[in-house]
């Protein structure tokens, strides 16, 4: 009964996609899929291929991953025809997007591992590129991402792997339908699938409303030759959601149709790299356009933005390393350069560079600034202007400069469209925080102050005078506060945090702060910083000045930055912190040092080995960290400074990361409702920042109110009937967790005010990853058919205790030696409890069971028990390897190498790897079935007894 709707909404969108263009074909098996294309190959390249041709073909093309495919694809393919001749085919015309042959086919069967079902794939020249998942309405969107998955793993692969040529993958349930790029299942996650927007960023979410705008096959094309970019650098490939590709065709036609300037206001966060490198990549190929300059205000982002932009397209661009290059570079071949606004105005006012240049002046150069308000205000941007008279200028910002923001200089008030002109397209925070592009933030605001009197504790906060602000006891009590509260803030360090302070003699202050109460013991985190003394920040010493006006411009070609000559020798005794505890050798004795410190705590920060970075303006734009979640505050921020240090924290990572956390020690409230009605609406503040505590904790009561009307009980989830009422718990008990996750972060947590007892979460936990446990197990070891668990997303991240390791689990075992008889049985009881409760212990649950019962009564003396419980696990292990050997008959030297292997590379084993440990080549039907078996039973092997073990 439930597949009826699934089928109607399949029907009718074949129906609607053939009315759009598309050619309806049926296609039942691998052998009819190649056939076709052998038809539409022929035809889209005018040719008659023999059958050793189309062979060649198949043989090349069948080879590499789907990034590997996804170049193959795009390039010719050689083969020798019948007369000896050396001829190549296209497999897609890229430039002529729409001249290309379109199909569509449903419930194409592949059989790999298992046999699979397609829902609607489409093809172009007869190879799938676009295959669409659909469920019925009501059923979770994920469902379908996860069957896909599913497929990847099972039957792409299978055959010529023609399948795993899809470029694009879209999934609807009717109601709501996304998008997203092809690539491996590992890397892939549900939060870099899209919806579809119009031109307003209005959400297109309905299946047919999108067939029709985006599955339009000239669109579709589109996107797949134009709008998907191959990372080299990951290795990935990554397609443009609507707003960056409305902002690319607004650039592009505004290139072709006019001379006039413009502006991109994508909110921080957004890939504004993207989409300008994309800006960048076509407009250097229309013939009109003599270059294109992407112009950056500082050295590292323009060596960042270089890197990036040659990881989207490899070797597309050099960096600008002084005026001289970029001379030779706007005077040469190159179509694409990056710059700082630095560098390129030295070579326009430079008596030296200015004979070269001069040949340039009417030239069509477009010139694009990123974050073009940070340095765009002053006399360089009426030089540049002045001098490119054939110029054209395209800003991109996630803050533009309004009247309201506006600073004052010799110009007067300049605002982005002063010198930009009007927006071209519009995606502010609250168009990214609906799509889920960007997250939320969740802001508390901590009294830094004892209440006197009848004097409010936010009215004290508002004199901010700095014999009260940098006082002693306040910083002291601020360092207190974020130590206690760091491991919940970041989820165990799972995270990492930067410190925003006013001025370098706080960043000084607070980092020695920092450095006494770890010498006392106090905590263990890792704290570097990072800040520069211009000659003019007092002047800047003010809550009117921005964090963009940054205080040391690293893009300077040859001079050391100016440092009072205390605060220099401050620094580099803090960088000699740093320098010990990461072998490093830098210092403030050149800019080139200096800078290279900057990029190395760029790099740190980014891979959790800081735990907090302590800055005054630095890193507060223009750095983007996933792994990054919480900013502390002590730095009075307004308007696009108040925004852009929030936006620090909150790039989209995976479910664990469900806010930003902002934690105030000043009243920045005010100026936050007003930067957000500035560069969003008055009504925007409920949209962007998270509910407050209380409000959450009203949530989970109605969320837990769901739950135990699903299972009033634990033992009542061991009732329940049948898959839709276990699935009804599972959905229920994750939206318990989620709210759980989120409000952990907060300082007024605490298990005893809440509905649901610590306990009582725990053991609805345990019963929740008893059924994960099950449907993983009768997936894995048959396929007795599609389970409806099968497609429910776990999130297990959630669940994930770093605080609960083999280590903690050992230090119990001793414990429970040492306890009295009364006390055995229920000690021994909450190690079981762990053991069930926690994902990562499952695995070692049998182990660690097994030593209690057998080993652990024959152990007399508590401080014998770790030793034991080792060599027990030591000896466990040798005869695990040795019976998966002896099982599957495989070379257990070679089967020790490859575990080796995989734990150093952190990579799954290649399939052609286990084939060969097997002593006994197995047929080639039996093959695919084996190599799976093993590679479970190696997973097995090193979840049980490696990971989570110290080695």
């Amino acid at each position: 009964m439930n597949a009826q709707p699934e089928q109607l909404l399949e029907n009718n969108l074949i129906d609607q996609l053939v009315q759009l263009g598309y050619q309806r074909i049926v296609l039942k098996h691998e052998t009819d899929v190649v056939a076709n294309f052998k038809q539409q190959i022929e035809k889209h390249n005018k040719v008659s291929l023999t059958e050793t041709e189309l062979n060649q073909i198949l043989l090349y093309i069948n080879k590499g991953n789907t990034f590997e495919r996804a170049k193959t694809l795009r390039s010719r393919i050689p083969y020798i025809n019948e007369l000896g001749e050396n001829k190549t085919i296209q497999l897609i015309d890229s430039k002529n997007w729409c001249k290309n042959e379109f199909q569509v086919a449903n419930q194409i069967s592949m059989k790999g591992n298992y046999d699979n079902r397609y829902d609607v794939t489409i093809l172009i020249n007869g190879l799938p590129l676009v295959q669409i998942e659909l469920k019925r309405r009501g059923l979770e969107l994920k469902e379908a991402f996860n069957q896909i998955n599913r497929y990847q793993r099972h039957s792409y692969g299978a055959g010529f792997g023609l399948f795993q040529f899809i470029q694009l993958f879209v999934i609807s349930n009717g109601v709501n339908t996304k998008y997203y790029c092809n690539g491996r299942v590992k890397d892939r996650s549900f939060k870099q699938s899209f919806y579809w927007t119009d031109k307003e960023n209005k959400l297109i979410t309905n299946l047919a409303e999108f067939a029709d705008d985006f599955m339009n096959p000239c669109h579709l094309s589109k996107m797949i030759t134009q709008y998907i970019v191959l990372n080299e650098t990951q290795k990935a490939l990554m397609v443009l959601r609507p707003y960056q590709y409305y902002a690319v065709e607004a650039i592009i036609n505004q290139v072709k149709t006019t001379t006039e300037y413009g502006y991109i206001w994508h909110t921080t966060g957004s890939g504004k790299t993207l989409t300008s490198f994309k800006a960048a990549q076509i407009l250097t190929q229309l013939p009109e356009v003599h270059k294109v300059v992407f112009v950056v205000d500082r050295k590292d982002l323009d060596t960042q933005t270089a890197k990036e932009f040659n990881s989207f397209s490899k070797g597309s661009i050099d960096s600008t390393n002084d005026t001289k290059t970029l001379v030779n570079q706007m005077t040469g071949s190159n179509k694409l350069i990056v710059t700082t606004i630095q560098k390129l105005n030295n070579a326009i006012t430079k008596p030296y560079y200015l004979k070269a240049m001069k040949a340039l002046e009417n030239e069509r150069i477009v010139f694009i600034f990123d974050e073009c308000h940070r340095s765009q205000f002053g006399k360089t941007h009426e030089d540049i202007k002045n001098f490119f008279k054939g110029c054209q200028m395209f800003g991109f910002t996630g803050t533009p400069i309004f009247t309201e923001n506006a600073g004052t200089n010799d110009y007067g008030k300049r605002t982005t469209e002063m010198l930009f002109g009007k927006p071209l397209h519009k995606y502010v925070i609250t168009d990214a925080i609906r799509d889920g592009n960007v997250l939320r933030f969740a802001i508390e605001y901590i009294r830094t102050f004892k209440q006197k009197d009848t004097i409010e504790d936010i009215e004290v906060e508002k004199i901010n005078e700095p014999e009260v602000m940098n006082a002693p006891v306040r910083r002291k009590a601020i360092v207190k506060h974020i130590i206690q509260n760091h491991h919940r803030k970041t989820h165990n360090k799972e995270f990492t945090a930067m410190f925003c302070v006013s001025d370098t003699d706080a960043a000084i202050a607070y980092y020695k702060l920092f450095k006494e109460a770890k010498e006392q013991g106090l905590h263990d985190l890792k704290i570097a910083t990072i800040f520069t003394y211009t000659a003019n920040e007092e002047q800047k010493k003010n809550s009117n000045y921005s964090i963009e006006e940054d205080e040391f411009n690293i893009a300077a070609e040859s001079d050391t930055p100016y440092l009072a000559k205390y605060k220099r020798e401050e620094l580099d005794d803090f960088i000699e912190d740093y320098n010990k505890m990461f072998q490093r050798n830098y210092s403030t004795k050149d800019s080139a040092l200096f800078y290279q410190y900057y990029n190395d705590i760029a790099d740190k920060v980014k891979n959790k080995q800081i735990d907090i970075l302590i800055v005054v303006n630095m890193f507060l734009t223009g750095f983007d960290s996933k792994t990054l979640n919480t900013l502390y505050v002590d730095k009075n921020l307004q308007y696009h400074g108040l925004i852009q240090a929030y936006s620090r924290t909150n790039r989209i990572l995976d479910e664990v990361k469900s806010h930003g956390n902002i934690v105030c020690y000043r009243n920045l409230k005010e100026a936050t409702d007003k930067a957000i009605e500035l560069f969003a609406n008055k009504n925007a503040v409920g949209e962007i920042i998270e509910l407050p505590y209380e409000a959450l904790d009203q949530k989970l009561q109605e969320k837990y109110d769901a739950l135990v009307t699903i299972a009033p009980t634990v033992d009542s989830v061991n009732t329940l009937q049948n898959e839709e009422e276990q699935a009804e718990f599972i959905k229920a008990f994750r939206e318990v967790m989620r709210l759980l996750n989120k409000m952990k972060q907060y300082g007024d947590f605490n298990y005893d005010d809440l509905p649901i007892t610590h306990q009582e979460f725990e053991d609805y936990k345990s019963k929740y990853l008893d059924l994960y446990e099950e449907n993983k197990g009768l997936h894995k070891e048959d396929d007795k058919g599609h389970s409806i668990l099968d497609d429910l997303d776990f999130e297990l991240e959630l669940i994930h205790r770093d605080e609960i390791n083999v280590t903690y689990i050992m230090n119990l075992l001793v414990r429970l030696q040492a306890a009295p008889q009364a006390e055995k049985q229920s000690q021994e009881k909450m190690i079981q409890d762990l053991l069930n409760s926690d994902i990562q212990l499952r695995s070692k649950k049998e182990l660690i069971e097994k030593f209690i019962q057998k080993n652990l009564p024959l152990i007399a003396d508590s401080e014998d028990v770790i030793e034991a419980f080792e060599d027990f696990v030591e000896q466990e292990r040798k005869e695990a390897i040795q019976e998966i050997s002896k099982e599957e008959a495989l070379d257990q030297d070679k089967l020790e190498h490859i575990i080796g292997e995989y734990l150093f590379t952190d990579k799954q084993p290649l399939r052609e790897d286990i084939v060969g440990l097997m002593i006994q080549k197995p047929s080639l039907k039996e093959r695919s079935t084996k190599i799976e078996r093993v590679t479970h039973k190696i997973y097995d092997f090193v979840n049980t007894f490696i990971s989570g073990f110290a080695r």
